[in-house]
């Protein structure tokens, strides 16, 4: 019999703890096959975020440490920094622990061009924590503190995290990719590898901003929610490359 398809052994053999349609594990799958591609589970460190993905170091088979609500990028600037070059160092974050407490972490991580790779799942909604409304929840979209839809006027506009961060001198690689179907999964994956090379050859911070479902929380079906991302999360977070500076960084 010929295998076509088998688990990485990038991941633990662990069952996951994610609602039925969330797409937190085909991430997970997508960070883990890189980093098995790269030869690279022996030499990596993965810093787990606060909220749906807290659990994280059950599931990635490398070494994982856990930082508080929105420290990530504090936290893998520390351990990056105190070991030896070939070491790959990533976090693993939500739109509410990066763009929320953790928007402070995250901008200057990118603005020192820190050498870590970023992995940003947006789901516009906080999911952990029973749906709230998350700086990149959609204007119109309701939450549990935004009832009757998100307004400009009383709760502002969603941020376009990979846009801003593209803005800053220190950014190396910014991409936005999706998960809502198959060719954009294989898109996914392929950024997510080119953020990890970009850190191999010591060139610099590297985000890729994931456009992740949340069925539960948007009160939507599993099929329903990746027509979601389709037609209301893409138009407003266009998918694409922000950011990609292809050469080496010394003295920053």
């Amino acid at each position: 019999m010929k295998t076509v398809f088998e688990r990485t052994e990038g991941l633990k053999d662990n069952e996951t703890h994610y609602c039925p349609g969330c797409t937190h594990g085909i991430i997970h799958r997508l960070v883990a096959e890189t980093l098995e591609e790269l030869g690279a589970l022996e030499r990596t460190v993965g810093v787990a975020s606060v909220g749906c993905s807290v659990l994280a170091y059950d599931y990635f088979n490398c070494d994982m440490t856990q930082a508080a609500h929105g420290r990530a990028p504090a936290v893998a600037t520390g351990i990056k920094r105190v070991l030896p070059d070939d070491r790959l160092v990533f976090t693993y974050q939500g739109d509410g622990d990066l763009a929320s407490i953790g928007m402070g972490e995250i901008v200057h991580s990118a603005a020192r061009s820190e050498n870590i790779t970023v992995i940003f799942v947006n789901n516009a909604i906080y999911g952990m924590t029973g749906g709230q409304m998350a700086p990149t929840s959609l204007i119109g979209q309701k939450t549990a503190t935004s009832p009757g839809g998100r307004t400009p006027r009383a709760q502002g506009l969603p941020i376009r995290v990979s846009e801003m961060l593209a803005t800053l001198d220190g950014s190396t690689y910014i991409e936005r990719v999706s998960t809502h179907n198959v060719p954009h999964i294989i898109k996914a994956k392929k950024a997510i590898r080119k953020a990890f090379e970009t850190q191999e050859k010591q060139q610099g911070f590297s985000l890729i901003e994931v456009l992740s479902t949340c069925p539960t929380n948007w009160g939507l079906t599993p099929e329903e929610s990746l027509d979601w991302v389709r037609d209301e999360m893409i138009p407003y977070y266009p998918l694409g490359i922000y950011k990609d500076i292809r050469k080496e960084r010394e003295g920053v």
